[in-house]
């Protein structure tokens, strides 16, 4: 039985699932912890409650909805496209107390048809967040991690710094401080004194020669290399951090990412501030403004509020599987997200499938939607 009561509104809630074709779903409350340790990201990691079975299997209560339905889809072997809804506690731990929550939503796999998958699922959350309050006002905030990452991979980053940012995106303060990085690389003594002994001996880019030295050191120390990384392992990533570290953005370059990271304005206005954006940095990023383009057209037949909706570069939301669009809903006035979702093209293979499925979905936050309710209804 559950520990807390189901909103009131949940049968008018699954009504309008039913409405949108989609096919409900339950997931066990009980986990493997693996996939969400590993994909989800850290925000979400430290706040897993975690266990273990009897064979020393870590499990964890379910915390969100999309890696297990995405789990269930593929264990089903369900063919493609398909639409589900969900609706369930989930379990994390939260500043306030509330550690068990409801959770429902819709998560859209299969569909080729990016841009329109995209608009669907922002349309489709804004409907039902609006059937929950009418006659108030959302409002809405939309980034995209690929245009993010066809920004950075123009401005010639290696691959290295264009990981480090990619995982950093949607996080404000990690971001400028690794463009900081990037404009004023770390100064010598950072590696400790090991590691400047190294440079000293000249052996940094003699791989064979610092291996050697690393097994050495290992030795003497005691490492086992059976229960830690080898000595070549750890060789290749001092050498990569060491790259990583030295790396200095062109003042030119580093200017226009952060033209880039502090675009903020309608949705409406935003295809042609990013095209205007790309051509005077001289930018070759065609491809993904193209989706985009086709996102905000996509929207706008759809019918849905586009002028509630606003477009800001360096939004971002905090799971490590987003791979394009992100977007989450508020009550104007109110600083509470009522929903959130984007899209996760990679997540289904990561998983298992044996075959590329893109997907794009949607989580609505029932414990706040109800207390945007109870506040509507006192305010009248």
């Amino acid at each position: 039985m559950p520990l807390i009561d189901l909103p009131a509104f949940a049968p008018d809630l699954l009504a309008d699932f039913e409405r949108l074709k989609t096919l409900r779903v339950d997931t066990p409350v009980i986990q493997p912890a693996e996939p969400f340790l590993d994909m989800a990201g850290e925000d979400l990691r430290r706040r897993i409650f975690m266990t273990a079975s009897e064979t020393g299997e870590s499990l964890c209560l379910r915390p969100e909805f999309t890696i297990p339905v995405c789990l269930r889809h593929i264990e089903t072997a369900t063919g493609t496209p398909q639409r589900y809804a969900y609706l369930g506690e989930v379990f994390r731990q939260r500043r306030d107390g509330s550690n068990e929550f409801y959770q429902a939503g819709i998560e859209d796999l299969g569909d080729p048809d990016t841009a329109g998958a995209d608009a669907r699922a922002i349309g489709d959350a804004m409907l039902v967040a609006a059937n929950r309050l009418p006659g108030r006002r959302l409002k809405v905030t939309l980034g995209d991690q690929s245009v993010f990452e066809a920004v950075i991979a123009a401005c010639g980053l290696p691959a290295g710094w264009q990981k480090r940012l990619i995982h950093a995106f949607g996080d404000q303060k990690q971001l400028q401080r690794l463009l900081g990085e990037l404009a004023d690389p770390k100064s010598s003594g950072v590696f400790g004194p090991e590691v400047e002994r190294l440079a000293g001996m000249g052996i940094l880019d003699d791989v064979d020669r610092l291996v050697a030295e690393i097994a050495g050191i290992m030795e003497a120390t005691g490492y086992s290399t059976n229960a830690s990384r080898s000595p070549g392992d750890i060789a290749r990533r001092l050498k990569e951090k060491m790259a990583l570290a030295a790396t200095k953005l062109d003042p030119a370059a580093l200017a226009v990412m952060r033209e880039f990271l502090a675009l903020d304005l309608p949705l409406a206005d935003a295809p042609e501030a990013l095209r205007q954006f790309a051509t005077e940095s001289g930018l070759k990023i065609g491809d993904a403004l193209a989706l985009f383009d086709a996102r905000v057209a996509a929207l706008a037949k759809s019918g849905a509020d586009v002028d509630v909706i606003r477009y800001r570069a360096a939004f971002g939301r905090p799971l490590d599987y987003y791979t394009g669009l992100v977007f989450e809903i508020e009550l104007e006035g109110t600083p509470a997200v009522l929903a959130g979702g984007g899209r996760f093209d990679r997540l289904l293979t990561l998983l298992g499938a044996q075959e590329h499925i893109p997907a794009v979905g949607f989580s609505l936050w029932l414990d706040r939607i109800e207390r945007a309710m109870a506040a509507a209804g006192d305010a009248k």
